[in-house]
């Protein structure tokens, strides 16, 4: 145990090749699916907030049960839609980092969406009666809400990066785990586990574990100093 931790140390220093190969891909795929998942998922969340529409209910129990989707159904789906008899299969992108980033973005969107909506939501109801007394809009008020939600929506995001970067069953299925190319951290982590690699495996899971704590403590700090300065 004591060697591996060592072996393990020793790679985090030295900067390992594969480590920061490993390292960098997996920043790379969960960033531009956070990107994306945050351009869809809060104008959907925030139009779900204010809306109101017969089946408004229905779609948020659809969202929030999404929230909860299990990554490998994401990743057959999307499997199934970018394989050579799929409608996409014309693409080429089965097995690599680009269908990494859309399987990871199905994930987030609900997450987002939903966040975003709760939050959203409860600002509406306080501000709603002062938006219809000066005659502003709903699409007027929801860039509004926005906003001025921007702190707690920064808490969003960062739950979407934290799903996306501890993700393993939905990249393993389209990513393929290929050396070199679509192997992320936590893909790296099975199989080097699996071959009796552990250093490799605990250096990853070191460098995984921090950037969830980082996630963790930037959101509170966020949150924080968003209820000191705007009480």
């Amino acid at each position: 145990m004591l060697g591996t931790l060592s072996d393990a140390l020793w790679l985090l220093g030295s900067f390992d090749h594969r480590l920061l190969d490993i390292v960098g891909l997996s920043l790379y795929v969960s960033l531009f699916a956070l990107v994306i998942g945050t351009l869809l998922g809060m104008p959907l969340g925030a139009w779900l907030a204010v809306a109101n529409f017969p089946g408004r209910g229905l779609c948020n129990v659809i969202l929030n049960a999404l929230m909860g989707l299990p990554s490998v159904v994401v990743g057959v789906l999307v499997y199934l839609a970018l394989s050579r008899s799929g409608p996409l299969g014309g693409l080429g992108l089965l097995f690599s980092p680009t269908a990494m980033i859309i399987a990871q973005t199905m994930l987030v969107v609900p997450l987002i969406a939903a966040v975003t909506r709760q939050i959203v939501e409860d600002a509406w109801k306080e501000y709603a009666p002062e938006f219809s007394l000066i005659g502003l809009g709903r699409p007027q008020a929801t860039l509004l809400l926005l906003a001025d939600c921007r702190f707690s929506l920064i808490v969003a995001t960062l739950a979407g990066l934290g799903r996306a970067m501890s993700e393993v069953g939905a990249v393993m299925i389209v990513g393929g785990n290929i050396d070199g190319y679509t192997r992320v951290m936590t893909t790296a982590i099975a199989l080097e586990t699996s071959k009796g690699d552990l250093a490799l495996s605990m250096a990853l899971g070191v460098v995984l574990m921090a950037i969830i704590f980082l996630l963790n403590a930037v959101a509170y700090r966020v949150r924080i100093w968003a209820a000191r300065r705007y009480g």
